[in-house]
């Protein structure tokens, strides 16, 4: 096998890799002698059909085998002579025409082929011990576990009928039909609906206007549609909804008792408020570690300003491109009706996209360094974890994972990176600060309108070169 690099600029590079006519030849004999051995033809007996007859019939076939195991094995094997690292799977060129091929295959002519690739950077780490970064901490009050057991009660709340007028919270069930100038519009008709007045599951106005109702009555609600309404042929049109009132049911809370303990599977409640607690300080924990991640992130990327091989970006911009498109036009809306030109979010994008594969090659990087690994279980449990959203097709997701090595990489990157995170935080100059829950959450929802121009390394295949 000969190798030569064609082409050598900036991180792109080309080699022209040549496997000899005779290397081919042999390995296709090679291959009928493995066949004569297992094929079984008529008139044969086992093991005694000619090799001549062996490769009349399936020459062409066990030659393209051939060529194409070649292919795979030569290109990985020049990639490793001259430790060269892909950014990216290599673009592959054939320099022969058809009929070239066809001597190939005969073992009548070189195999010759290029390869075309960007290579990864060079990553100088920075010294993670002097990144500083700082931790939330916020203590589970009883007002929070109280208000938590309340929102189990409200959760458990049955509703009885009732004579009398609707009052807040009662539920009502009701048919209507909803007209626009006199016209009914599609969508807007329903029988034996239950509306909860002060849910706000419908537009404003519209449960007020059962308020004071009575079983059996029919009645005119006259309201608006928002004018940001998702359906554009309503945002901002006058409504009436005819209402006819099937019946009115009062809520009936549950009270907290050792009963409604035990119907939520627990002894007692004590028991249950121990768990509330635990559930709230589990959000928490997860609320301060998404801000510490995000402070993380963004210190990494202060740290490690370096040019990036541009497949990379086009590739995570391309996807999330066709993403943010799709969505779009799914919605029926433009980018104008987001605030914005496509221009701009082009221009939008393509920051957040470097910014993730920036990250996305750091964390691979130091990753790899530190030797940290994703086990087989955490994959095994990620899997099992997947195959649970899916109610009655587990088993098709398992078989879709184990036999599809992206899917399964796009499993482990998201663990991988979290390994990573744990690593940099245990070095790093972490020191914690004491808040109140409201500002604990208000930071995160900074940190989500942050995520909307930084973006996430999460998205980024950040475990490459674990699998390359």
């Amino acid at each position: 096998m000969e190798i030569t690099e064609t082409h050598s600029e900036g991180f792109k590079r080309e080699l022209k890799v040549v496997v000899g006519a005779k290397e081919i030849e042999d390995k296709v004999s090679r291959r009928l002698e493995e066949l004569k051995g297992q094929v079984n033809l008529k008139g044969f007996r086992p093991g005694k059909v000619p090799v001549s007859h062996i490769k009349k019939l399936y020459g062409k076939s066990i030659a393209a085998e051939v060529v194409q195991q070649t292919v795979a094995e030569t290109s990985q094997q020049a990639l490793t002579d001259r430790d060269l690292k892909p950014a990216h799977e290599p673009d592959l060129e054939f320099t022969e025409d058809k009929d070239e091929i066809e001597k190939i295959m005969d073992g009548k002519a070189d195999l010759s082929y290029k390869l075309s690739f960007e290579i990864l950077p060079e990553i100088e780490i920075a010294d993670l011990s002097k990144i500083e970064v700082e931790k939330l901490v916020t203590e589970v009050t009883d007002e929070a576990i109280s208000d938590g057991l309340d929102r189990l009660l409200e959760s458990g709340t049955t509703y009885e009928e009732k004579e009398g007028k609707a009052e807040d919270k009662d539920r009502v069930t009701i048919d209507f039909v909803g007209k626009i100038d006199g016209e009914e519009f599609e969508g807007g008709s329903a029988e034996g609906t239950p509306v909860v007045i002060g849910q706000n599951a419908f537009i404003p106005g519209f449960e007020e206007g059962l308020l004071g109702a009575e079983k059996g009555e029919n009645k005119e609600i006259k309201t608006k549609f928002p004018d940001d309404y998702p359906a554009e042929n309503l945002a901002g049109k006058d409504v009436v909804f005819e209402v006819t009132v099937q019946d009115i049911a009062a809520p009936k809370k549950p009270e907290l008792n050792e009963e409604f303990a035990t119907n939520m599977g627990l002894e007692s409640v004590e028991k249950l408020r121990s768990a509330v607690q635990e559930r709230i300080q589990q959000e928490y924990e997860e609320a301060s570690r998404a801000k510490l991640k995000r402070q993380l992130l963004d210190k990494l990327d202060e740290a490690h300003q370096f040019e990036i091989p541009p497949k990379l970006v086009e590739n995570e911009f391309n996807a999330i491109w066709e993403r943010v498109t799709n969505e779009l036009k799914q919605a029926d809306k433009t980018f104008e009706d987001e605030g914005t030109t496509e221009e701009e979010a082009r221009k939008d994008y393509e920051k957040v996209c470097e910014r993730r594969v920036r990250l996305g090659l750091v964390l691979s990087e130091i990753g790899e360094k530190n030797e940290i690994t994703v086990s087989e279980e955490e994959i095994r449990r990620a899997v099992f974890e997947k195959a649970q959203q899916y109610p009655g097709q587990e088993k098709e997701v398992v078989e879709f994972y184990q036999k599809n090595p992206q899917a399964m990489a796009e499993l482990r990157a998201p663990i991988f990176e979290e390994r990573v995170v744990d690593f940099i935080v245990e070095l790093a100059d972490t020191k914690e600060k004491t808040v109140p829950v409201e500002e604990l959450f208000a930071q995160d929802a900074e940190d989500d309108d942050a995520a909307d121009t930084k973006g996430e390394a999460s998205d980024d295949k950040t475990d490459d070169k674990e699998t390359t």
